[in-house]
């Protein structure tokens, strides 16, 4: 029976160990201090868990088409707050506020969206 016990609190911390790794802060991933404002049209809209997140086609000062990853925060505070999955679709042309990624990728934390009626949606 203490064999049982021993692996079970073994198994048990490993698990929160696990989870608590695998979950991000804002600040490891994100430059408060790197703001980003774009405008572009709507690619992909994913409501999913931990986080949800649309894509934008950007284009650049050349003409090129850039396409971006906008992180939001997790649907049930998104759904808390007022939003929906349906917030944007694919085709809305939308401004995004938000702060670049420390990787320097395509990708921000969008922090305010402006959509295509001229409402602004806030994540904080």
């Amino acid at each position: 029976m203490k064999g049982f016990f021993c692996v079970f609190i073994s198994g048990a911390l490993l698990c929160t160990v696990t989870s608590s790794l695998a979950h991000h802060s804002f600040a490891a991933q994100y430059d408060a201090d790197k703001h980003v404002t774009l405008t572009g049209v709507v690619t992909k809209v994913e409501w999913t868990n931990p986080h949800a997140r649309f894509y934008i086609d950007v284009t650049d000062d050349i003409g090129n088409i850039i396409n971006w990853n906008l992180e939001l925060a997790s649907p049930n505070i998104l759904s808390r707050n007022g939003w929906s999955r349906h917030f944007v679709v694919e085709g809305d042309e939308v401004t995004v506020e938000g702060s670049l990624a420390r990787d320097g990728s395509r990708m921000a934390n969008a922090l305010r969206v402006i959509l295509p009626d001229g409402t602004i949606a806030g994540t904080r």
